[in-house]
């Protein structure tokens, strides 16, 4: 399914640490929410054209995916059945750099951060 060391694009890693700066969660934590909210939103990946996943922040898939990586992979894999390990990788990166366009100016995020 999803290979075991997983990175994103530069821009999404720089988004993920930005919103570190201003809410302390982390990267990891940050694009799980990201990731959800992308499929909650209908977002679909599409290969063309192809992004590529030059950041960083390259971590195995148990960080990035915590408790959530077996239900992760299986919506990746109820959606997009077609794809190969680094094709839902990048399906994976999408949905994060879709998400986290609207939690960098949730207001409830920022809420939910100053109470931990």
């Amino acid at each position: 399914m999803l290979p075991n060391r997983m990175n994103l694009s530069k821009t999404t890693e720089e988004q993920l640490k930005l919103l570190k700066q201003r809410t302390g969660i982390s990267p990891n934590v940050s694009s799980r929410i990201a990731f959800f909210r992308s499929v909650e939103s209908g977002f679909t990946y599409s290969a063309e054209p192809a992004k590529k996943l030059d950041g960083s922040l390259v971590l195995d898939k148990v960080t990035w995916l915590g408790d959530t990586q077996l239900v992760t992979e299986l919506i990746l894999k109820q959606i997009y059945p077609e794809l190969d390990d680094k094709e839902t990788m990048a399906a994976w990166a999408a949905h994060i750099e879709d998400g986290i366009a609207s939690l960098r100016n949730h207001k409830s995020l920022l809420d939910f951060s100053s109470s931990l």
